[in-house]
Parts: structure tokens; C-alpha cells; sequence
């Protein structure tokens, strides 16, 4: 994995880890909070292997990036190893372009959305985007879950991939300014997010007319590697967000 996490390229060190140490470990957080008879959307989905691994618990699940070339890989590797789960839909997709979320939205009515890691790529105009357009594929019924690597985690990357020194990633969050939000309940097992983090991650969700649900924090495993030949896993925030209660 590339210490500025930046897209494409070799850089997947996010998107690109096995599901039994990703999404096999967010599941038990999310599902909670989704609604199980609504269609899951799973935001920048990489090489597809999370959405193979949610396509067995929710239906129907799509996966949606904007590359084709990843998509066309993601499609290749369900076809070689899907076995008896019910295989997602990839649609070549932009998560940031909130019309293209609407018309997804007209075909799936409410769906939960997954969205891990995507903030930190987008700079703050694309956050605007992309929060906008979770807004508009949750709906009413709907609720995401959103993962990012917390800000100390430019640290832990320095020590990966063979850094030499901390690297700000493209997009880094700034800190909106997000007056009255709420405390986020408490999930056990996950501490409670302190300082400005759950501003920053929740900001552009709620100024897209979300309310923050719930919130923690907890390690985001990546592809990479420490020195001492350990995973590398990140420290990561997490939040549900929806319109309902």
C-alpha cells in the first residue's frame, strides 16, 4: 500500500484486504443498525472482495466504482471463486456524483451503503459529494456505515510500505464547523470518539441532512506491513449515519 493512500495503482491496500479481517469485522456494528430487507451499496468497492463477502447477507448488494478496469478485475474473481453466495451486481459508478445516486436510488428505493476509506480520497468539495450522495441512496429506511483512518493514523503509515517520514493523504479532512452535534451512543467494545474526529467525519453527512446514529472507533487492517513483518492496521473512526432514530 502507497503511505498517502492515494487511488489506483498499487495503492489498495484499503480496499483490497481480505474481507475476514474488513468487513467481517464491521458487520457485526452495521447490521444493528441496517434495516436486512434493504439492498446494500458498497461505496468504492475495489476489487469487489467485501462485496462478495456482504452479497451473502444482504440482497440484492452492488458494487460501485468508477474504474472500469478495477471493476472488470472485481467481476473476473466472482466468477472464479463466488461458490454458492449470491453474487453482487459492479456498476462503473462515481460514489461522488450525487445525480448517478439518485437515479441508483429510483431503481433500489432505501439502501444501506458501506462506505470505507472514501472521505479521505475526495478533498473537501468531493466529501460534499459523497456524503450527499449517501444521503440520497439511504432515503428514509436506509443507514451507512463510514470507516476512515483517524488522523493519527499518518504515523502508522509512515512505518509501512517503507516510509520514511508521515504523509499527508490527498484530501485530508479539514474541520468543518458543526455546531449542536450530537454525542454518539456508546457501542461496547468501541471507545468513544474523542476531540474534533467525529465533527470532521460526521460534518459532511450531517450538513447533508443525516443525523449521526452511533460511533466508535477501532483498528482498519490493510494490505501492508510493519517493520517487524506485524499487519499494518490503521486507527480508524467509525459512524452510522441515517434520517431515522
Amino acid at each position: 500500500m502507497n503511505a498517502t493512500l492515494q487511488d489506483g495503482g498499487s495503492s489498495q491496500g484499503i480496499r483490497s484486504t481480505d474481507p475476514a479481517i474488513t468487513a467481517a469485522v464491521h458487520m457485526p456494528i452495521f447490521e444493528k443498525h441496517f434495516a436486512p430487507d434493504l439492498p446494500l451499496v458498497d461505496a468504492d468497492c475495489g476489487n469487489g472482495a467485501q462485496t462478495v463477502f456482504l452479497a451473502g447477507r444482504f440482497h440484492p448488494c452492488v458494487g460501485i466504482d468508477r474504474s472500469a478496469a478495477v471493476l472488470e478485475r472485481a467481476r473476473t474473481a466472482v466468477g472464479e471463486g463466488a461458490g454458492g453466495r449470491s453474487a453482487p451486481d459492479f456498476r462503473q459508478l462515481d460514489a461522488a456524483d450525487p445525480a448517478a445516486m439518485r437515479r441508483l436510488h429510483d431503481e433500489l428505493g432505501d439502501a444501506n451503503v458501506y462506505l470505507r476509506g472514501v472521505l479521505r480520497r475526495s478533498g473537501p468539495a468531493g466529501r460534499a459529494r459523497v456524503a450527499e450522495s449517501v444521503a440520497a441512496l439511504v432515503g428514509e429506511r436506509g443507514r451507512a456505515f463510514v470507516v476512515e483512518p483517524a488522523p493519527e493514523a499518518d504515523a502508522a503509515l509512515a512505518r509501512g510500505a517503507g516510509a520514511a517520514h508521515p504523509t499527508e493523504p490527498p484530501g485530508s479532512p479539514d474541520t468543518p464547523d458543526t455546531p449542536g452535534l450530537p454525542d454518539l451512543p456508546h457501542t461496547p467494545g468501541a471507545p468513544q470518539i474523542p476531540g474534533e474526529e467525529p465533527a470532521e467525519q460526521a460534518g459532511p453527512f450531517t450538513a447533508a441532512g443525516l443525523k449521526v446514529l452511533a460511533g466508535g472507533s477501532l483498528p482498519l487492517s490493510t494490505t501492508d506491513f510493519e517493520p517487524d513483518g506485524s499487519r499494518l492496521d490503521l486507527p480508524s473512526n467509525w459512524l452510522v449515519v441515517g434520517r431515522g432514530e
